[in-house]
């Protein structure tokens, strides 16, 4: 326990206990019953807790106590035992004065909030949370007292309420303008986690990230959405991406799965990122897998010699089509070779043309564009444009959260080179 919560409880009812006592309007104590709990008194004051505690017993063992003296007895009580450090016999004397029909109403407050605290420091939640809640509907509003009722009752394994409680919490806090702890996220995280509820995971998962984006936070996030139900294999390449941005590739299998997908895309100038990123970080060329590697890197430099030569010539064909979906892939191309500007010009002109065989991907690719060139307004109004609840749309969801650098360099300082000329 806390000294700075003994001395609240300490000092909070030392005050009123003897003198509720002398109160005109409440029946006085009988000198043989007064005698000792003002010499309790008088060691509480000086912080003799055990001589106290003897003399509050001695008045207690006082035949035919009336009821106003059993709760005097017991609010003095609850005071030394939480100095003495005997917080089980203290919460019990709370209890006791609590359930005692002559504590004052105004009282009650102060006793529910310090028995909710003894009872957590005791390990016993499920009472701990019962207390909080008497506590707030009495009105209580100590922040630190509310905030032990979320852990009150995770720790008591009612994680349904917990998981309530931390959602109001948190969703307070934010209107608020404030930010939700790490410890408040995570609980909500696991809340939801040992109840099987994934759909609340990943909106814990989201918060997360949004408010402290650790790499394992957006490892888990990542991998959990492309493992929906009905996630589709067409867009894993766009997970890569997403897990390049937020630095979460950390395997050899992972760079060159991501290279493979670009290149089956038909970017090898992207591709070229994730092998040249993957031998930056020693993860690529090492091994028993180093010649595989470097027939990989061989294979996107020949891509690459091969795909400069018809860029010019697939650029015209691109605009001389009806629909606008040669243009797009032919600005994500020059994307992935850094020409932010030119790869997001053709993209948007795609898009504006019409007659995409998958529009709502076109939008994600193009917000994927602006968000690598550094313009993150204009990226999230373009993600935003994606409605509907699909694979897409928690893709663009997960890119509106990546904290953004502000220039294309941050990205490559990762290991993208800028390939903006031959």
């Amino acid at each position: 326990m806390r000294a700075s919560f003994r001395t609240f409880i300490i000092t909070g009812f030392l005050s009123i206990a003897l003198g509720a006592a002398q109160a005109a309007d409440k029946p006085v104590l009988r000198s043989e019953v007064g005698k000792p709990l003002q010499e309790a008194q008088t060691a509480l004051q000086g912080k003799d807790y055990k001589t106290a505690l003897g003399k509050i017993d001695e008045a207690g063992r006082i035949d035919s106590l009336t009821p106003y003296e059993a709760y005097i007895v017991e609010r003095m009580r609850a005071i030394a035992a939480t100095g003495a450090g005997d917080m089980s016999l203290a919460l019990k004397s709370y209890e006791a004065a609590l359930a005692s029909d002559q504590m004052p109403e105004g009282d009650k407050l102060q006793a529910f909030d310090a028995a909710a605290k003894l009872a957590y420091a005791e390990k016993n939640y499920g009472k701990a949370a019962d207390y909080i809640g008497k506590y707030r509907n009495a009105g209580g509003d100590s922040a630190q007292t509310l905030s032990l009722l979320p852990q009150a009752l995770y720790l008591s394994n009612d994680l349904a309420s917990a998981q309530k409680e931390l959602s109001a919490l948190i969703a307070k806090t934010e209107k608020a303008g404030q930010t939700p702890t790490d410890v408040q996220l995570q609980l909500l995280a696991s809340c939801a986690s040992k109840q099987g509820d994934n759909a609340g995971y990943l909106v814990s998962l989201q918060k997360l990230v949004r408010y402290y984006p650790k790499e394992s936070y957006w490892k888990d996030l990542i991998l959990r959405t492309a493992g929906k139900p009905g996630f589709s294999e067409q867009l894993t390449l766009d997970m890569y991406r997403l897990m390049k941005a937020t630095g979460t590739l950390d395997k050899a299998n992972d760079y060159m799965e991501a290279a493979q997908y670009a290149l089956k895309a038909g970017f090898p100038g992207e591709a070229d990122q994730y092998v040249q990123l993957g031998y930056a970080q020693n993860l690529l060329g090492q091994g028993p897998d180093a010649d595989r590697h470097q027939r990989l890197k061989v294979m996107v430099a020949q891509k690459i010699k091969e795909d400069r030569k018809l860029l010019a010539e697939g650029e015209k064909a691109a605009a001389a089509q009806a629909a606008g979906d040669a243009l797009v892939a032919t600005g994500l191309n020059y994307v992935g070779y850094g020409q932010y500007d030119k790869g997001i010009a053709l993209m948007q002109q795609g898009i504006a043309k019409g007659g995409l065989k998958k529009p709502d991907e076109a939008k994600l690719h193009l917000g994927y564009a602006q968000m690598l060139a550094g313009r993150a307004a204009d990226a999230k109004g373009s993600l935003k444009l994606i409605t509907g609840e699909n694979s897409v749309a928690d893709i663009a969801q997960l890119w509106t959260l990546v904290k953004q650098p502000g220039e294309p360099a941050t990205y490559r300082a990762a290991g993208q080179r800028d390939m903006s000329s031959p």
